[in-house]
């Protein structure tokens, strides 16, 4: 089958690989009718993300039918549509049991890697290293999915791959991170990032109650859809955030902030990034948590930082003795996407939301290497690219 792999850095390729095989009794093979490029990828393709190897099948936004399914997985039939989340889950532990799925204690089967560097291991991903369990990603004509019996959910009749595709990893981590800002109603958000996620968490605010939702980014087409979707947009490039948010709060500062960039912020948005970027390349840091210092800057006291960027290692200089003097909550989480899903899939039947408007590129599998350029290069008004591996 054909699948996009990688190479090393900056280096995607579309090629040959073996088909996907039943392992074990709860798995189930899917046909990819959609699938989508992440901004996490991007993280992999810029080669910052350890233990990736060569031939690694990358994606994790993916969803399809039904193929083929194992002898004790009666959940699930040959022929249904499904949205497969990215987090892999077993659904009998005790993460599991408590709605926590992504950190599923059962499904990495690398965990010894993650505890190394981490602590503690997290639930296995869908192509994001081998620490992360060197699952085969959905970036591919066919997919394997591990405790199939618990993770893909069936999809209503009548909705659309665009409408449901989502659900895999944006729609819920964008959501969650307007979760995490218990909004009560009446709330000034910030947002930083107005990538994928960055536009499902100023849709979320708003349909979780946020009066104000203030969205900041530097690049135009990000910054004119999230003006689509109500929000005040700052241009970091063109002002100073902190300054701007505090004359339109009157001086109190943002409700809640939430980070939906991580560790890799634009370069020339401050000094302090410079300085981050400087020593990632000189290997005296991990991340560049630029984004994370302004959002604790910003928010008020008694005010909630809410952290869905992806972040790796360790951060440094982090304004603690602001966080701690001031009161903030803290919130943050690789999202455990099987809690959310079933209520984000009743909000687009009921059509308060409807996932595709952040498309801007539809391809096949052939054009994904050129389109990781583009979309890390964010040239041609770039903002999602979805991709139909059998046209």
């Amino acid at each position: 089958m054909k699948a996009l792999t990688w190479h090393g850095k900056s280096d995607v390729r579309c090629e040959a690989v073996p088909d996907p095989k039943i392992q074990d009794g709860r798995d189930a093979i899917i046909k990819v009718t959609a699938c989508a490029i992440c901004g996490s990828d991007l993280h992999l393709f810029d080669g910052i993300m350890p233990t990736m190897e060569k031939g690694d099948v990358l994606g994790h936004e993916t969803m399809g039918e039904v193929v083929e399914v194992g002898k004790d997985n009666a959940k699930l039939k040959v022929g249904d549509r499904v949205v497969v989340p990215f987090t892999i889950a077993c659904g009998e532990c005790f993460f599991c049991k408590n709605g926590y799925f992504s950190g599923c204690e059962r499904s990495n089967p690398n965990a010894k890697q993650a505890e190394k560097l981490w602590g503690h291991s997290p639930a296995g991903l869908f192509g994001y290293s081998h620490m992360l369990g060197g699952f085969a990603g959905g970036q591919a004509e066919y997919m394997r999915v591990p405790y199939a019996d618990v993770g893909p959910y069936k999809i209503p009749e009548g909705l659309t791959d665009e409408q449901v595709l989502f659900l895999s990893d944006i729609f819920p981590t964008g959501y969650m991170a307007a979760d995490f800002c218990n909004l009560k109603g009446g709330e000034t958000v910030a947002v930083w990032g107005c990538g994928p996620v960055g536009q499902f968490a100023i849709k979320s605010a708003f349909l979780l109650g946020a009066e104000r939702v203030i969205a900041i980014d530097t690049v135009p087409e990000r910054l004119t859809l999230a003006t689509k979707s109500g929000a005040i947009t700052l241009d970091f490039m063109k002002e100073d955030i902190y300054e701007r948010i505090q004359e339109l709060t009157q001086g109190r500062g943002a409700d809640a902030c939430i980070d939906a960039v991580g560790t890799e912020p634009e370069t020339r948005a401050s000094v302090d990034s410079v300085i981050d970027r400087i020593k990632v390349a000189t290997f005296m840091g991990t991340d560049r948590p630029h984004v994370l210092r302004q959002a604790i800057q910003c928010c008020r006291n008694f005010g909630t930082v809410s952290i869905v960027g992806v972040y790796g290692g360790m951060l440094d200089n982090i304004p603690m003795g602001s966080a701690i003097n001031r009161g903030l909550t803290f919130r943050m989480a690789q999202t455990p996407v099987q809690h959310y899903l079933p209520k984000l899939m009743e909000r687009i039947e009921k059509g308060e939301i409807d996932p595709s408007f952040v498309i801007t590129h539809r391809a096949t599998l052939d054009d994904g290497p050129d389109l990781y350029k583009t979309f890390r290069a964010k040239k041609d008004g770039c903002i999602k690219v979805v991709m139909k591996p059998f046209g």
